[in-house]
């Protein structure tokens, strides 16, 4: 399984994130976001800013790690779901963790998912896409 090397304030995290939930993470943020006139930020034409790619990335690793300190399944239906649950989740959405039928567990990753608060998607100036 392909893994990610990332760091938090320049520090390397012991927690690697699964190249699959960063893609799909990244993913789900693009179709559930809009630029201001409303067009969807799926469509291919803009890139991330490396400052959202870095802090996305951090999210995922400190998610993972995080879920794995309170020893949560946090992949339940793999990772491409949770990667799309915890996105939705912790924006607040109408789907994600508490929705999957999961009880308790779903609960849990619910709670820790909103721990991380929202993240909006906004574009830049130079026409990348950021993060705040």
């Amino acid at each position: 399984m392909p893994l990610l090397a990332h760091s938090f304030a320049g520090k390397p995290l012991a927690t690697s994130v699964p190249q699959s939930f960063f893609d799909h993470y990244v993913s789900c943020a693009l179709w559930s976001s809009t630029d201001d006139e409303g067009t969807p930020m799926d469509g291919g034409d803009l890139d991330l800013s490396t400052e959202a790619k870095d802090q996305m990335l951090d999210d995922c690793a400190n998610f993972i790690a995080y879920c794995e300190d309170l020893e949560l399944d946090w992949f339940p239906e793999g990772f491409e779901q949770s990667a799309h649950d915890f996105w939705l989740t912790r924006n607040g959405h109408g789907a994600g963790y508490w929705d999957r039928g999961l009880g308790d567990l779903g609960d849990k990753l619910t709670e820790a998912a909103k721990t991380f608060g929202s993240c909006d998607l906004y574009i830049g100036d130079d026409e990348l896409i950021y993060c705040h």
